[in-house]
C-alpha cells in the first residue's frame, strides 16, 4: 500500500497555518503580560518586541497533531494509510506523550528565563532534568556501544548541546527558526525515505510550525522566539535527530549515523567556535557577545538579512549532503 504523501503536505501546511494564525493571539498575550524583549545593549530594535514565537510554534505543532490523531481515532479522516498511522500512534503513544510534555516543559523553562533572566546553573539543571526524562522514556542514541549508561549519557548530552546551540544562535531575525525549519524538513525526508511515516509527519509538523512563524520574524521582527522559542527549537531538532533509524541491519550504512551532524552543522559549529573563543578569553561561555557566525558575516560586509540567508543556504546544502548518506 503506497503511503499518501499528501498527508505530509497537510501536516506541514496545517502546522504552518496554525502557527501563523496563533501568533497574533500570543503576541497580544505577551504584550499584556509584559513578556517582551526591551531595547538594550547588542540589540537593534528600539521598541519592546513580544516574545511570542515559542508559544506560537508549540501551538502549531501540538494542535494539528492532537486534531489529526483524534480524527483518525474517530474514523473521520479517511485516508488510505489511516491504519498504518494509527498503529504507529498506538505503538509510540508513551513516547509521543513524553516528547510533547518535554516540549511544553522546555518552553516553560525558556519562558521563565525570558521573564526572570535565570542564572546559568538553575537553567542548566532544568534543561538536564527534561533531557533525562526524555532519554529515560524515548529512543536513545547508541553509537554501536552496547551500554545503557553510555546510551543515557550520550542522549542527555546531545539534547543539552542542541538546546543550547539553538539558544546561542538566536541572535538575528529569522536565523534560529529558519535553520530549525530546514533541519526538521531534512529529518522528515530521511524518516519518510526509511518508511517511518509517523516520525516523518512529526518532522513536517515541526518544520511547518517554524515556517509559519518566520513571516512575523524575518526580515523585520514583530515577534521574537525568545528563550522559550529557542529552547523549543533546539529540543525539537535534538529529538528529530534521534527518532529516525539511520542504521539498520537491512540497510547497514555506518556513515549514515553522521547525517544528524551534517544537518545540524551550522548551529553546532556556531556553538563550538563561540565557546572556544570565550574560553580562550577567560570569559564564561554562556555570556553573550557578537562573535557568532552571523556577526562575523556582517563584519565581513554582508547585511543582516543576507547573512541569515547565507547560513540558511549552508544549512540546506549540508542537509542535502546528509540525505545521500
Amino acid at each position: 500500500m503506497a503511503f499518501p504523501f499528501v498527508f505530509f503536505a497537510a501536516a506541514f501546511l496545517g502546522a504552518g497555518l496554525t502557527s501563523l494564525l496563533a501568533l497574533p493571539l500570543w503576541r497580544k498575550w505577551c504584550l499584556r503580560a509584559n513578556l517582551v524583549d526591551d531595547p538594550g545593549h547588542r540589540k537593534i530594535h528600539d521598541a519592546p518586541v513580544p516574545l511570542a514565537g515559542g508559544w506560537a510554534v508549540l501551538t502549531g505543532i501540538l494542535l494539528p497533531l492532537a486534531a489529526g490523531a483524534l480524527l483518525l481515532k474517530l474514523g473521520l479522516l479517511k485516508i488510505a494509510a489511516a491504519g498504518l498511522i494509527l498503529h504507529g500512534i498506538d505503538r509510540r503513544a508513551l513516547e509521543l506523550a513524553v516528547l510533547a510534555l518535554g516540549a511544553v516543559a522546555i518552553t516553560l523553562l525558556g519562558a521563565l528565563d525570558d521573564r526572570h533572566e535565570l542564572r546559568a546553573l538553575p537553567k542548566f539543571i532544568g534543561q538536564m532534568l527534561i533531557a533525562i526524562a526524555v532519554a529515560a522514556a524515548c529512543k536513545r542514541i547508541t553509537l554501536f556501544v552496547h551500554s545503557d549508561w553510555f546510551s543515557y549519557a550520550v542522549t542527555v548530552l546531545w539534547l543539552l548541546t542542541l538546546i543550547n546551540a539553538f539558544n546561542f544562535m538566536d541572535n538575528m531575525n529569522g536565523l534560529c527558526a529558519g535553520v530549525g525549519a530546514i533541519g526538521a524538513w531534512i529529518f522528515a525526508l530521511i524518516a519518510a525515505a526509511n518508511g517511518e511515516y509517523l516520525v516523518a509527519i512529526t518532522g513536517f509538523l515541526m518544520s511547518g510550525a517554524l515556517a509559519g512563524f518566520l513571516p512575523w520574524n524575518f526580515p523585520h521582527a514583530r515577534a521574537f522566539l525568545g528563550d522559550a522559542g529557542s529552547h523549543l527549537v533546539g529540543y525539537l531538532l535534538a529529538v528529530m535527530a534521534i527518532l529516525p533509524h539511520f542504521y539498520t541491519r537491512q540497510n547497514p550504512r555506518p556513515f549514515a549515523v553522521l547525517a544528524p551532524l551534517l544537518v545540524l552543522a551550522v548551529p553546532l559549529l556556531d556553538l563550538a567556535q563561540v565557546s572556544l573563543f570565550r574560553t580562550l578569553r577567560r570569559q564564561p561561555f554562556w555570556i553573550g557577545d557578537t562573535n557568532h557566525l552571523s556577526h562575523r558575516l556582517v563584519r565581513a560586509g554582508l547585511n543582516r538579512t543576507t547573512a541569515v540567508l547565507v547560513l540558511w543556504l549552508a544549512a540546506t546544502v549540508l542537509g542535502a549532503l546528509a540525505l545521500f548518506l
